[in-house]
């Protein structure tokens, strides 16, 4: 099993962007852009990201709603969230088990990752167009990309 970025890690930070929401439902897209927000923090004008900045953050996009659904499927399974189907689709909510779930743990990581995610929560989520924000993500790493490429004394010319 992958602990980095497995179905574990990646529940944890799911169940506290949807602890956070609580009451409120989040559906798969959002919690994408969200989780990325998180992650990155720094990059959106929060708190320090949680991880290094890396050239190929935006790619991660790409693996992140499949390691999302892996992840809010341990969660369903250990009764922390529940899945509704809505008129737009489906959604995800923290149970009330979920909403204090995320209190018992004393690791700083934990804490660092709960703080970011009332952050995104609070500053992101109510504006956010998943679909645009993706956009702009990946548009920003195709920037940076090409201007990498054809940077003079990189041997890319």
């Amino acid at each position: 099993m992958n602990v980095l970025n497995g179905p574990v890690e990646v529940g944890m930070r799911a169940l506290a962007l949807l602890a956070e929401a609580h009451p409120e439902a989040l559906d798969l897209a959002a919690l994408v852009v969200l989780d990325h927000a998180v992650l990155h923090s720094g990059r959106f004008g929060g708190p320090p990201s949680l991880l290094p900045e890396l050239p190929a953050q935006p790619g991660e996009l790409g693996r992140k709603r499949e390691l999302l659904h892996e992840g809010l499927t341990v969660l369903m399974r250990a009764g922390l969230a529940s899945i509704d189907a809505t008129a737009e689709g489906l959604v995800y909510r923290a149970t009330a088990r979920g909403s204090s779930f995320l209190g018992i743990f004393e690791a700083p990581y934990v804490g660092r990752l709960c703080e970011r995610a009332t952050w995104a929560v609070e500053r992101l989520a109510p504006h956010a167009d998943p679909l645009a924000s993706t956009r702009a993500i990946t548009q920003t790493w195709r920037e940076q990309f090409a201007a990498s490429a054809h940077h003079p004394g990189d041997g890319h010319e």
